[in-house]
């Protein structure tokens, strides 16, 4: 499972208020979320972001409430991989249930800069910045885990072992 795409960079602390603020949690619909991702911080990112591209943070990505709209909106948006020092670990579970990968490297994050080309290798950990000819190394991501994101998501991933436990 491989990731492709180009940079948008943000902080620390970028916390899910920012993220998809408040006032947008009325509505459930993901394409909707996604139109309103990240414009409090960065009001051009939903007209410059395209499909696969790649998200990096500093430390504490996802911080504040615990609330599942952000994953979805950064995922909806296009996003297809967030990479970040650290993550809050209520986003980080979060993320995974709603099968978006994330990978904490402080290394890339600390590296990797807006609008360099980049691709993750999930399975190795390997994150290749193409800009700039460097890998970093992050821990790749458990069999199960890579189950769930690949189903897009552990509600898919349920459903489809049931339906393998049926036949």
């Amino acid at each position: 499972m491989e990731a492709k795409g180009f940079v948008h960079r943000y902080g620390d602390n970028v916390d899910t208020d920012v993220i998809i603020p408040a006032r947008y949690l009325n509505t459930q619909n993901d394409k909707e979320l996604a139109s309103h991702c990240m414009e409090d911080i960065d009001r051009d990112f939903v007209h410059k972001v395209h499909a696969g591209d790649i998200m990096v943070a500093g430390e504490n990505f996802g911080c504040g409430s615990s609330r599942e709209h952000a994953p979805i909106a950064i995922k909806a948006s296009g996003i297809s991989c967030v990479i970040a020092s650290t993550f809050a670990r209520i986003f980080y579970r979060n993320a995974i249930n709603i099968g978006l990968p994330i990978l904490e490297c402080p290394e890339a994050s600390e590296k990797i800069r807006a609008g360099d080309e980049v691709s993750v290798d999930f399975d190795t950990g390997v994150i290749t910045n193409i800009t700039k000819n460097e890998t970093y190394q992050a821990l790749p991501f458990p069999a199960f885990i890579q189950n769930i994101i690949r189903a897009g998501g552990l509600m898919n991933s349920i459903r489809n072992r049931t339906e393998e436990n049926a036949e």
